[in-house]
């Protein structure tokens, strides 16, 4: 059985660790993106179906491609940070899954049923694109997770012609603090759960 991990460790993953709104004149090398996936790779999802794809906006000419899909204060952000990485689902993930989950035969269940699918694609990019978050801080990033962008115009600059659909956006990189807003406070455990 593990043990759990330090008090340090929390506070990057989880306690002091802030969505930054800026980040610090410092690049993000390739290898650390390359960290962030080989991180969030072994985060669990249905039948190991993996539907994330991402694309790493590292050039200005990437991430003006983005910006130009995303309201006006995230476009800000999106230009200015080191990297911007789309999140994005493959709606024929089970096109994969005979490769990864060789422990029975799962395809068939996704195959021809569109609904099931996508939802099980946008649950389990969701999940991945959590894993994505705690990667990359437990690597020494922050991260600016985002909505405010027209789906649509992200899946036809980056995923045309593809199975490939957009689900978020995030900027990465050594962070800012000083733009990170003031901490919001969170609900406690009887506001939000219940012991059946």
């Amino acid at each position: 059985m593990a043990a759990p991990l330090s008090d340090q460790a929390m506070d990057q993953l989880f306690r002091t660790a802030r969505t930054v709104n800026a980040y610090l004149d410092q690049p993000v090398a390739t290898q650390t993106l390359h960290a962030v996936w080989d991180l969030l790779k072994w985060g669990p999802t249905s039948v190991n179906c993996q539907p994330i794809r991402i694309v790493w906006c590292v050039s200005q000419e990437a991430k003006d491609k983005l910006a130009a899909c995303a309201i006006a204060g995230n476009a800000t952000k999106i230009k200015a940070a080191p990297v911007t990485a789309i999140i994005g689902m493959d709606l024929e993930f089970y096109e994969r899954l005979p490769e990864l989950f060789p422990a029975m035969e799962t395809k068939s269940w996704f195959e021809g049923n569109t609904a099931f699918a996508e939802t099980s694609a946008f649950r389990n990019s969701s999940l991945q694109g959590g894993y994505f978050i705690m990667a990359a801080r437990a690597l020494g990033l922050d991260v600016g997770p985002m909505s405010g962008f027209d789906n649509a115009a992200v899946d036809q600059a980056f995923f045309a012609g593809t199975s490939v659909k957009s689900n978020f956006i995030a900027t990465i990189g050594y962070g800012d603090l000083a733009s990170a807003y003031p901490r919001a406070p969170r609900p406690t455990f009887d506001q939000s759960n219940r012991i059946a």
